[in-house]
């Protein structure tokens, strides 16, 4: 490693999940020439499962941010670097190779160096604005060269003419040099995210008309040519679009809406899902609610019916450990579980979410009601982390808090079951013998049935039923 390696570091985009790609930079909290220290967040950033703040591992001055909030990241992309050395002097972290080195920047892809009131200068594209002399270049060898395909007509990158000697004292070159000899460049002047960018949207950058200093494509470049080529693509079909321009709204769709889409189409067309439902007289559990909220060993607490749902499927997971599983295709293995991670779906305003309470299976009342409070509470202040979605086992979701009765939850993938618990409303119920008005709400509960077999989801069902008409099983099924 060079000294200005040494002195200028870079922090990666890491997975701060469990096998992320990519990360959308929610926001900086740094900027160029700011002081950082280590553990010092910097950015936050949303990850597929949850936002996510970035603390950085070593002190220094921000010398340069890499990508602008709202960019989404792949995993170990440097995204900021940081200069170690301050005092040391106005060295560039790219601008100068070792001496015999041939210039690395264009064959890994790493971002021209850009300090206050200097020109950016792209290492391997042409001398910096004040030089005067220039080393004889020097031909890096055919894999670090990799350029687009040339097309038709132009010489193939590996086999490049040999440019012309230059005497020591000539001018400066132009900042799109004659490298190959054929009278145009032999790569568009672009920083590596508008080189992935216009790789994404599949532009070729050689067509592109460049607006930067020095000739340097920009992302508002790339842009306007991927939007020209799609004026150029559309079909009378597509005229009646813009018919509606500003009445409609296109979001992008990516962080956790992207990975709850994928995931839900996953679990929809891989596990065989089968939703049963029951409706259940819950007054006695209401008032074991009410009568919770007043015991001193629940102050402070989160009581409410959710948290007697949650212990009741516990309790009944305990007579029925099978239902608690996962279906193993790679290996074609059913996995059954001797704990309980239990999900509770939340919404937030970025989407679904299904964080699970660790060990759930374990826990006293109290506990569970703490472990509960905290979820809800972490969830709706976007603080959740990826550790505490993964792993869960079993999942319930509210709907009843929006006043729905019933649904056909889909399951979380890897989980053989979810419960939907229903509002809890008034109605005329035959109890003993008379119509009365009664507490009750509708379950559903949605099963793999690979794994899980009718025989078993309804007895999952008539039990979760029969603790909430009567909640004193919560002791006696304990």
């Amino acid at each position: 490693m060079t000294a200005v390696e040494q002195r200028f570091r870079e922090f990666k985009m890491p997975d701060v999940g469990e096998g992320l790609t990519e990360a959308e930079i929610l926001k900086w909290f740094v900027a160029p020439g700011d002081t950082v220290t280590d553990g010092q967040v910097v950015c936050e950033v949303e990850t597929a499962k949850a936002a996510v703040e970035l603390p950085i591992p070593f002190d220094g001055v921000v010398h340069e941010v890499r990508f602008d909030e709202g960019t989404t990241v792949d995993v170990g992309t440097p995204i900021i670097s940081v200069d170690t050395d301050p005092g040391a002097g106005e060295a560039a972290p790219q601008a100068a190779p070792a001496a015999g080195k041939p210039a690395e920047a264009p064959a890994a892809e790493a971002e021209p160096a850009e300090k206050e009131g200097r020109q950016a200068n792209l290492v391997g594209y042409g001398a910096a604005p004040a030089s005067t002399k220039r080393r004889p270049r020097k031909p890096l060898p055919g894999p670090q060269r990799s350029a687009p395909a040339p097309s038709a007509g132009a010489p193939a990158p590996q086999e490049p003419a040999p440019a012309p000697a230059r005497p020591e004292a000539a001018p400066a070159p132009s900042p799109s040099p004659d490298l190959n000899g054929s009278g145009r460049t032999a790569r568009p002047l672009a920083k590596p995210p508008v080189r992935k960018l216009a790789k994404d949207l599949g532009i070729d950058l050689e067509a592109v008309t460049p607006s930067g200093p020095d000739g340097i494509i920009t992302r508002e470049d790339v842009h306007a040519a991927a939007e020209a080529v799609q004026t150029a693509r559309e079909t009378p079909v597509a005229a009646p679009s813009r018919a509606v321009e500003g009445r409609e709204r296109r979001v992008p769709v990516k962080g956790v809406r992207k990975a709850t889409a994928q995931a839900m189409v996953n679990s929809a067309f891989t596990a065989p899902h089968v939703t049963e439902f029951v409706t259940v007289d819950v007054t006695r559990t209401m008032k074991l609610v009410a009568d919770l909220k007043q015991d001193p060993a629940m102050a402070g607490l989160r009581v409410n019916p959710l948290l007697l749902v949650a212990k009741a499927l516990l309790v009944v997971i305990r007579r029925n450990p099978d239902v608690n599983a996962t279906w193993d295709e790679d290996n074609q293995e059913i996995v059954y579980k001797d704990y309980v991670n239990l999900g509770i779906a939340a919404a937030t305003p970025r989407g679904l979410i299904v964080p699970n309470i660790k060990d759930a299976h374990a826990k006293t009342l109290p506990e569970l009601a703490s472990a509960l409070g905290e979820l809800v509470t972490t969830a709706r202040e976007g603080k959740t982390t990826p550790a505490a979605m993964s792993g869960g086992t079993v999942t319930i979701t509210n709907v009843g808090v929006f006043g729905i009765d019933a649904g056909t939850p889909i399951l979380n993938p890897g989980e053989s079951a979810i419960l939907a618990f229903g509002a809890v409303k008034l109605q005329p119920w035959v109890h003993k013998g008379e119509v009365k008005p009664r507490q009750v709400t509708t379950l559903a509960l949605s099963f793999d049935h690979r794994l899980v077999d009718g025989e078993l989801g309804s007895k999952v069902l008539a039990d979760v039923a029969a603790v909430l008409e009567r909640p004193k099983r919560l002791i006696t099924w304990a």
